[in-house]
Order: structure tokens, then C-alpha cells, then sequence
């Protein structure tokens, strides 16, 4: 895996993967940004929440459950000093679908968590972690 990253101007840059894919960043005005973009640790966060998304979808579309929307929202807190890491990162999934299995969507999510998604895993080596998740019947 690999990315390129290229500083564009003031505090905003480029970064392409390896993939071929093109993700701006920016930085708060207070740091000579312009806040066209999102900054690198939005990046961070954002990616341990598709990450985790991504796994829950897929184990449980292999469960055999009918999921028909899957929402992540995380609530993150970092250190006051530098480096400022993440302290604290809440992950509050919402999963709809249809006869939704409760211990399938645990399952899938305790999967993600603890053996399958690598962002979240990494973050928690500096931050405490917690989940929560609520499950919508849809017609």
C-alpha cells in the first residue's frame, strides 16, 4: 500500500493512493489553512469509521442478514499536548435491515473491533475505545 501526498499551498495538500484516488486535506485557519478540506486527523477517524462499516456490511451480509443501511457515527477526543493523539474514541453504529438478528449485529461488530478492522485496532493502542449500536426494523 502506498500513498503520495503533495503539498499544494498555505496549509492544504493532496494525497494520492495507490489506488489512483485524489483526497484534499487542509488545515484550520489558526494554522495557515483555509479549512477548504478535511484535516488529517478527520482523515484518521474517518477512515477507522469506513473501515469498520465496511466490516460489519460484509460479515454480516455473509450472516445471511438482511442489512439494509449501516451508519457510523464516532465521537473522538485527543490529548491536550502534543502529540495529540486520540484519547477517546466512541463508535455508535446504527444498522437497519429487515429481521436483523441482534447477536449477529454483536457478533459482527465484536469481530470488527477485536480481529478485523486495522485502523480501529491501531487507534486503540492509544485510546480507549467503546461501542455502542442500535438496530431499526425496516418494512
Amino acid at each position: 500500500m502506498e500513498c503520495t501526498i503533495k503539498w499544494l499551498d498555505g496549509m492544504s495538500f493532496v494525497a494520492e493512493t495507490g489506488t489512483g484516488h485524489l483526497v484534499n486535506m487542509d488545515g484550520a485557519p489558526e494554522a495557515g489553512g483555509r479549512n477548504l478540506a478535511p484535516r488529517p486527523m478527520e482523515m484518521l477517524l474517518a477512515g477507522a469509521g469506513g473501515c469498520t462499516a465496511f466490516d460489519v456490511v460484509l460479515i454480516l451480509k455473509r450472516s445471511r442478514q438482511d442489512v439494509r443501511d449501516c451508519t457510523v457515527k464516532l465521537f473522538a477526543e485527543r490529548a491536550e499536548s502534543d502529540p495529540k493523539v486520540f484519547t477517546r474514541i466512541r463508535f455508535v453504529y446504527t444498522i437497519s435491515g429487515k429481521g436483523l438478528d441482534e447477536g449477529k449485529v454483536e457478533r459482527a461488530i465484536h469481530l470488527s473491533a477485536e480481529k478485523y478492522c486495522s485502523a480501529s485496532i491501531m487507534l486503540g493502542k492509544t485510546a480507549e475505545i467503546s461501542h455502542e449500536w442500535e438496530i431499526v426494523e425496516v418494512a
